[in-house]
């Protein structure tokens, strides 16, 4: 091996392709970029959602509905779903933190209490809201409704 005989790898060594450098360059003009239309203008970008001028998909569609910035999301938990976990963790006081540590409800998770099930034992059960026919069973059995505001 020589230095004189020294050469870069295949194709690891590529040619800068200088375009607009004038006519004699095989490229000035236009530049590769054709005649007139928004691509062949500096700062062109395609806008989102852009379909070469037919009417774009979002307004084909038509629009309907609308979301209630509002709207307060409730996890609901069932009569028969609280008086299990009642049995299990063997208490008569079931509340927000008991429902996390069981694993039915995450720390931001509002809850309501829904009345399917049957209740023996009184409870003292605190949420965010609860059914009518929910608080009617738990009071029925001598329990207590707590409401978190």
């Amino acid at each position: 091996m020589n230095l004189h005989t020294l050469k870069p790898a295949k194709g690891s060594v590529k040619n800068d392709f200088r375009k607009g450098r004038g006519e004699g360059s095989g490229n000035g003009d236009t530049a590769g970029r054709g005649h007139k239309g928004n691509q062949s203008r500096a700062g062109y970008k395609r806008k989102k959602g852009f379909e070469g001028g037919q009417m774009p998909l979002q307004r084909r569609i038509p629009k309907f509905g609308f979301k209630n910035i509002n709207r307060v999301e409730y996890v609901p938990i069932n009569l028969d779903r609280i008086v299990s976990i009642a049995e299990k963790l063997n208490t008569t006081n079931i509340n927000l933190d008991t429902l996390i540590e069981s694993g039915i409800i995450n720390k931001n998770d509002r809850v309501k209490v829904l009345g399917n099930g049957e209740i023996k034992k009184s409870l003292t059960i605190t949420a965010h809201a609860f059914s009518k026919k929910a608080s009617e069973l738990i009071e029925k059995a001598g329990g207590t409704v707590n409401v978190i505001k």
